[in-house]
């Protein structure tokens, strides 16, 4: 089995993992609006806004070169 290929399911695994463990519900406050929402709602979506920025910035970054 690939190297690579193992080290992203183990990364999976560890992040459901991670995400199952936290159901707490949590208050979230940004400039006027506060939602309360599960921790295991809001750790998927926090995680996917990072990683599509993350995506933008060095699609934007291989572009200059």
């Amino acid at each position: 089995m690939n190297w690579k290929l193992m080290g992203v399911i183990s990364l999976l695994l560890v992040l459901i993992i991670f995400i199952l463990q936290n159901t707490q519900v949590v208050s979230v406050q940004f400039l006027f609006w506060k939602i309360s929402m599960s921790r295991i709602i809001l750790l998927p979506v926090v995680m996917s806004i990072g990683f599509i920025a993350g995506f933008f910035v060095a699609k934007k970054g291989r572009r200059r070169e």
